[in-house]
């Protein structure tokens, strides 16, 4: 009878799962929480509420109208004489340029419907009145 020595089997490298997909797990978490705490920082407004509201994409020239009728351009608070200038000097020879007025729920229907009247002497081909989602 001859005797044969078993062959002893290899050992099988394996990588460690359960750490690798607590990692995923942790850094889906983190990425997930941080991206709710960031906010668009700038002048307080509280928007109107509509249930068709959908997002803006495109690149756009904003204006705030905050809720005592001052409007802004970006940070800076333009009065509404000097508004004209300062939107014709920022669409420039652009015909399709759209212009977002983001009024404050509060302030007189009067203030909004005078700065889009401004965009729209200023040159602006577009204009669009922002809401946020009403859930």
């Amino acid at each position: 009878m001859l005797v044969r020595a078993r062959r002893k089997a290899r050992y099988q490298v394996q990588m460690p799962m359960t750490s690798l997909i607590d990692i995923v797990f942790m850094l889906l978490i983190y990425f997930l929480l941080t991206t709710n705490f960031m906010v668009e920082e700038g002048i307080k407004i509280k928007l109107p509420q509509a249930r068709a509201a959908a997002p803006q994409t495109e690149e756009t020239i904003t204006v705030i109208v905050d809720a005592q009728g001052r409007a802004f351009i970006g940070e800076e608070e333009v009065p509404l004489p000097r508004l004209f200038d300062r939107l014709k000097q920022k669409i420039g020879s652009r015909e399709d340029e759209l212009v977002v007025v983001r009024a404050d729920r509060a302030v007189i229907l009067n203030k909004a419907v005078k700065v889009m009247d401004i965009a729209k002497a200023a040159g602006a081909g577009r204009l669009c009145l922002a809401t946020e989602k009403d859930f």
